[in-house]
């Protein structure tokens, strides 16, 4: 398995465990709009993920290979309506702004993992 498809797995399963774990432990220690915070964040972003992967894997499968601009359209797409239900839920008071940043930040926790994995990886590979 190359180091790219690595990559990807590793980061997909991690998403759902780091979103679990402070999902529940939101739930166990937080206020629950604290608590609702991490988890539509967590969703929001992992969702978000997953359909960027998606949409990135049918655009360079031939025979089909996609404009850039279908790309970044898609991607925009997702952005603005992940943008209006963040907006959302912060004027409406569903979430507290800190537990959505702590949710949102989910992904960027999957990918410094990952990167310190394959760090780690790569330096001990060449100390042998």
């Amino acid at each position: 398995m190359g180091i790219e498809k690595r990559l990807i797995k590793f980061i997909g399963i991690s998403n759902w465990v780091i979103f679990s774990i402070a999902s529940g432990a939101g739930l166990l220690f937080a206020q629950p709009s604290f608590a609702r915070g991490i988890i539509f964040g967590g969703l929001i972003v992992t969702i978000n993920f997953y359909l960027l992967e998606r949409t990135l894997k049918k655009a360079f499968t031939p025979p089909q290979i996609s404009s850039a601009g279908l790309i970044l359209g898609k991607y925009y797409l997702r952005f603005t309506i992940s943008g209006f239900i963040i907006f959302a839920l912060i004027v409406w008071k569903v979430v507290q702004p800190i537990g959505l940043l702590v949710g949102l930040s989910v992904v960027v926790a999957s990918i410094t993992l990952a990167t310190m994995r394959e760090l780690k990886t790569l330096i001990f590979k060449e100390a042998i």
